[in-house]
């Protein structure tokens, strides 16, 4: 008879432990990812600007990048 007792307070245990374990797994997983009311849109307000000197130093980055560029591809073709 005791044996069907300790077995029986054990069952119970176990089952508490579960019940615990669902109500934690719940509890975590509200917790995860994006807070509740933020909207993407909120997101892509912020602009980035450039300020012209900056446009104008990529802009004659960009050209002598392609200048070196045409002039290693033509190297190539007066050799042939």
């Amino acid at each position: 008879m005791e044996v069907k007792q300790i077995v029986a307070e054990l069952e119970k245990q176990i089952d508490r432990l579960r019940e615990a374990r669902s109500l934690l797994a719940e509890a975590g997983a509200k917790k995860r990812g994006r807070p509740a009311g933020k909207t993407t849109a909120a997101r892509g307000t912020r602009k980035h600007r450039l300020s012209p000197e900056g446009r104008k130093r990529i802009s004659d980055a960009l050209k002598r990048r392609w200048a070196l560029r045409r002039k290693a591809l033509a190297k190539p073709a007066k050799a042939a």
